[in-house]
């Protein structure tokens, strides 16, 4: 049974992604700027290495992501006060705004997934999936 949950899961997780992706595409964004934008804007500004900590991931990594978002007008870059030596990122207006796209993008994605759910089977899943986040913070 855990290796057909564990499929499952994996099936499922592997969807939303897909449908995030063809809804992502015409904001100009892959699912990797996307993320990187959403803790920008929710934490930032942020040095990179702070930024790759949040994200999970090497900070060379974060270089190219910030570089795209950049290039989109939806970060800037600055040097930190406290740190010349380091750069800041922040959300740009059109980042704000990209964000808040992104999020009905996000939300209609899940949708489009969880369709053929009732209302009470999505509230038992978003239940169990929580005490499961929830766990990870005990550990």
């Amino acid at each position: 049974m855990e290796d057909d949950l564990a499929d499952l899961l994996l099936r499922t997780t592997k969807r939303i992604r897909h449908a995030q992706s063809r809804r992502l595409a015409p904001l100009g964004l892959t699912p990797s700027q996307a993320r990187a934008l959403r803790v920008i804007v929710r934490d930032g500004p942020l040095r990179m290495v702070d930024l790759a900590g949040r994200l999970g991931v090497v900070p060379r990594s974060v270089t190219t992501m910030v570089d795209g978002l950049e290039a989109a007008g939806l970060v800037a870059r600055a040097p930190d006060p406290a740190n010349r030596r380091s750069l800041l990122v922040r959300p740009t207006e059109r980042g704000r705004d990209a964000r808040a796209r992104m999020a009905e993008a996000r939300r209609a994605s899940v949708e489009e997934v969880l369709a053929p759910l009732s209302a009470g089977q999505r509230r038992t899943l978003r239940d169990l999936l929580a005490v499961i986040d929830a766990a990870r913070d005990c550990g």
